[in-house]
């Protein structure tokens, strides 16, 4: 997940990194609980975590939106080929190993039940995935390729058929509430209240219809950025009030879903997700203006964190399960700190790995032979990265 923005140092933006840190700590808290512990030991953010991978959504979306409506915004040629090569020398080289070894060890690292090959290579295991199965955590990979795919297609369209900025903003806002009517209606269909988890995982959490709108949030910042720049220029002047609205509606949304896991009424299963996505993007507005806290604090560690987020979100699950055993055996108790440290230790340790050893050979030769989406430019050198 979860795509970085490692240009010059002096160039970058420590509040998305911020943002980007604390989505993968909290998650790293959920699947704790989840696969570790098996109980909260973070107190309600063991609970909450899961909601990393909204914050996830919502930056993924400005930053791929972004790079392609500041392409359309400033007329340069866009190549959707060349977008397509980049998006997958970003993505698939962490997640093809990660997968290789779940089906090379899958004794050691499988769950209930495992989807087919094609599935997993083609980023559609998520269309048919209950809980408990192998590699459940690659459901959020799979609604982000799908999200690379469609997206620049649908913006293409949009910009060739109608040069109308109205229509843009049309299209994001049916697409949100297409997105809330259909987790309504699955709710109804698959059991209403008494939802049993399965079929509300399978149906609501890790499908595609009714999780994509949560980019779109960030796509609606990058159009009101590079189509509305006096009105952004507005919101963003108002750094320290947005973050503290954003603070105050995300710990809104947090005490909801403290009290509806995962949304349990049919109000939060279908508003829910998309407010939490607002939420998040309007700390994400915050992260972008130069007056706020969140953008002028560096936290130490934050850049790097947010730099090898995606490799360790890929490898931290098979690691919490891989750990859990050996550690018990030597004594170690996996409910207190210590047991905690090494196991969150050696998960971003071995992030870090994935990202020096595998991801960053691949950065280097995209940055070499396809420094842009757009067709017409010189090679960058390879120390510097774009997003």
């Amino acid at each position: 997940m979860h795509h970085t923005m490692d240009t010059h140092n002096n160039n970058r933006l420590y509040g998305l990194d911020t943002l980007r840190a604390i989505a993968i700590i909290i998650v790293l808290i959920y699947h704790y609980q989840v696969v570790v512990s098996r109980e909260n030991v973070f107190g309600f953010m063991s609970q909450l975590g899961w909601t990393g991978v909204d914050l996830f959504f919502v930056l993924s979306g400005y930053l791929i939106g972004n790079q392609i409506l500041s392409a359309f915004a400033k007329g340069q040629d866009f190549s959707l080929k060349l977008f397509y090569i980049r998006r997958f020398l970003r993505t698939l080289p962490n997640y093809y190993f990660v997968l290789a070894l779940y089906f090379i060890f899958p004794v050691a690292l499988s769950g209930t039940a495992t989807a087919p090959l094609w599935s997993f290579l083609t980023f559609t295991q998520n269309l048919d995935m209950r809980a408990g199965e192998t590699f459940t955590h690659s459901w959020s990979l799979c609604i982000e390729e799908q999200f690379y795919l469609i997206f620049p297609v649908i913006a293409l369209l949009v910009a060739y058929v109608k040069r109308s900025i109205m229509l843009g903003w049309i299209v994001i806002v049916s697409a949100m509430l297409f997105a809330i009517f259909l987790r309504g209606f699955n709710w109804h269909a698959h059991g209403e209240a008494a939802i049993p988890m399965q079929s509300f995982m399978e149906h609501i959490y890790y499908f595609s219809l009714t999780r994509f709108d949560e980019l779109l949030p960030g796509v609606a910042i990058a159009l009101l950025k590079n189509f509305h720049p006096d009105t952004y220029a507005k919101v963003i002047r108002k750094g320290n009030l947005l973050l503290i609205l954003g603070v105050a509606s995300v710990s809104a949304m947090f005490y909801v879903y403290y009290h509806y896991p995962y949304g349990t009424s049919l109000v939060v299963v279908s508003t829910g997700y998309s407010l939490l996505a607002i939420s998040f993007a309007i700390l994400v507005l915050a992260a972008l203006s130069p007056n706020s806290l969140l953008h002028r604090i560096r936290i130490p560690g934050a850049a790097s964190v947010a730099l090898w987020s995606y490799a360790i979100y890929l490898i931290h699950k098979p690691l919490f399960q891989l750990l859990k055993a050996p550690l018990t055996e030597h004594g170690i108790d996996i409910h207190d700190w210590l047991g905690v440290a090494i196991i969150m230790a050696v998960s971003i340790f071995c992030g870090w790995a994935l990202y020096f050893f595998v991801e960053t050979p691949f950065m280097k030769l995209r940055a070499r032979f396809f420094p842009s989406n757009n067709k017409t430019v010189t090679p960058t050198p390879l120390n510097q990265q774009a997003v």
